[in-house]
């Protein structure tokens, strides 16, 4: 048995940010906190994000709290970018990452502590910070007929890159940024693309400013007061109308149609009659909060999703969720690490209430 006073599970930019001011707040690796990431290496997710996705064309990302991300060339893959910038930063402040670990369960222990149960051990610890995105629980609709389909089947998460797709009838479904992002990438390469997705797309112009973020972020937290699972980035925030969106627009590559209604061993059918034959059928549909490990815990509200206070689970005081819900965003992800670290200060300290042992 390990004992320490926080464990932080993953080392994106949510785990490290939270690592990062538990290290300015005096707490040591090892007795005072130690980081768990399931990862072969830096990077979080961005490690294993496409070939084609270069540091360039990376929208949002927000440096860690310390350490500026500088020179960093735009040619270069984000995945290459950013996992050297996390090594450089786990690095310098000496967060020693345990990896590659995985979180199998957290459970109730004794004297108010919880278990960490993982494959390198278990951890007693007073307090925790989720940090585990949502890479791991890519989102696959169901539609009928799904199983039939001859061709090929995949996800944004196992997206190889526009190349793959050469002279290929590809259905692109999801309008987010990866759709829109995948569309415009593979158009040049494929005998044909169809976009669908379930709602129209709403795309932004002008810039995001401030006031727009705290609105967007507004909504995202209600939803989680509310104990609803969090809705995306795009559907609170649209599409920013770039040039490459632009000209997807005009070229009709991005000429969005409505989801279908099944799919066919060739294709995929409308029940107005309409029929697009396809080789693939990429499902650009989104991830959802890989929380499965807290389960034990009895977390989730019947909305299905855990009431959230800030970064504190409303169930459980010893619980942060950092980079859930409104703190979904990198520069999100820096102000929630903060906020967390405040909070277990607050606990460890007695100012807040623990659940009593059973």
């Amino acid at each position: 048995m390990n004992n320490t006073e926080a464990v932080v599970i993953g080392a994106g930019q949510a785990g490290l940010s939270s690592a990062y001011h538990l290290r300015r707040s005096g707490f040591e690796p090892g007795s005072g906190f130690v980081v768990l990431d399931h990862s072969p290496g830096p990077g979080g997710a961005w490690q294993f994000r496409w070939p084609s996705l270069t540091y360039g064309k990376v929208h949002g990302m927000h440096a860690l709290p310390g350490m500026e991300l500088t020179d960093a060339d735009p040619s270069r893959p984000s995945s290459e970018v950013i996992s050297a910038y996390f090594d450089r930063y786990e690095r310098t402040f000496d967060l020693r990452v345990r990896r590659p670990v995985d979180v199998r369960a957290v459970r109730e222990g004794p004297d108010a502590r919880l278990l960490v149960e993982t494959s390198d051990g278990v951890w007693s610890t007073r307090a925790l910070i989720n940090a585990t995105g949502t890479w791991d629980r890519p989102f696959w609709p169901r539609y009928p007929g799904q199983e039939t389909f001859q061709g090929r089947q995949l996800h944004t998460a196992q997206y190889p890159g526009p190349e793959a797709f050469a002279g290929q009838r590809v259905v692109v479904v999801g309008g987010g940024a990866s759709g829109t992002q995948h569309l415009l990438e593979i158009a040049p390469y494929a005998a044909a693309t169809t976009w669908v997705t379930r709602r129209p797309p709403v795309f932004r112009e002008g810039p995001f400013d401030e006031d727009a973020g705290r609105s967007a972020v507004a909504l995202v937290e209600e939803r989680v007061r509310q104990g609803l699972p969090p809705r995306s980035v795009v559907s609170v925030t649209g599409l920013p109308l770039n040039d490459a969106i632009r000209r997807g627009l005009q070229d009709g590559v991005l000429d969005r149609q409505p989801m279908f209604d099944r799919i066919t061993p060739d294709g995929v059918a409308w029940d107005d009659g309409r029929h697009v034959e396809a080789d693939v059928i990429l499902w650009a549909t989104g991830f959802r909060a890989a929380l499965d490990h807290l389960a034990p815990l009895r977390l989730r509200e019947p909305g299905g999703g855990i009431r959230v206070e800030g970064t504190r689970a409303v169930a459980d005081p010893r619980v942060h969720l950092v980079g859930y819900g409104p703190s979904a965003s990198t520069v999100g992800a820096n102000r929630a690490g903060r906020a967390a670290v405040r909070d277990i200060r607050r606990l460890l300290a007695g100012e807040l209430t623990e659940p009593v042992a059973a």
